[in-house]
């Protein structure tokens, strides 16, 4: 299995940072939370330091566990840790995505989502509906 962090950025808005998976990438054309693979002995917070000054040219700060969900995609399985972040800093410059947005929790669900992404969707929209 293979361990992944995912990074749900929200900007002063309370927008959520989205990227879309380019084509000729794994999952192409569907919508994620970015972040990457761990490194041996990262933790999902470094990752996703890491990862998104990488991909995206940003500087996060990942500061609370958010969740965890786990998807087989038949040739691989993955399992997703998710934690909030806050941008920090930098202008995207996207790399493995062709698009981002920023989007408020009610426009989740007009994006397709990978499948390990979308229980976060679910429980994002449903965190809305509680405030």
């Amino acid at each position: 299995m293979i361990e992944v962090a995912a990074a749900i950025i929200e900007d002063g808005a309370g927008r959520i940072l989205i990227a879309r998976r380019a084509p000729g990438k794994s999952q192409a054309g569907l919508w994620e939370f970015p972040g990457g693979k761990l490194e041996p002995g990262e933790s999902p917070e470094d990752c996703l330091r890491r990862e998104l000054l990488e991909e995206m040219g940003i500087e996060i700060d990942p500061y609370a566990y958010f969740g965890v969900n786990e998807h087989d995609y038949g040739t691989v399985k993955i399992r997703l840790i998710a934690y909030r972040a806050k941008y920090v800093s930098g202008e995207i410059v996207l790399m493995d995505h062709d698009e981002y947005r920023w989007v408020s929790r009610e426009e989740l669900g007009e994006y397709t989502f990978a499948e390990a992404d979308v229980g976060f969707v679910g429980e994002l929209v449903v965190e809305q509906n509680e405030i």
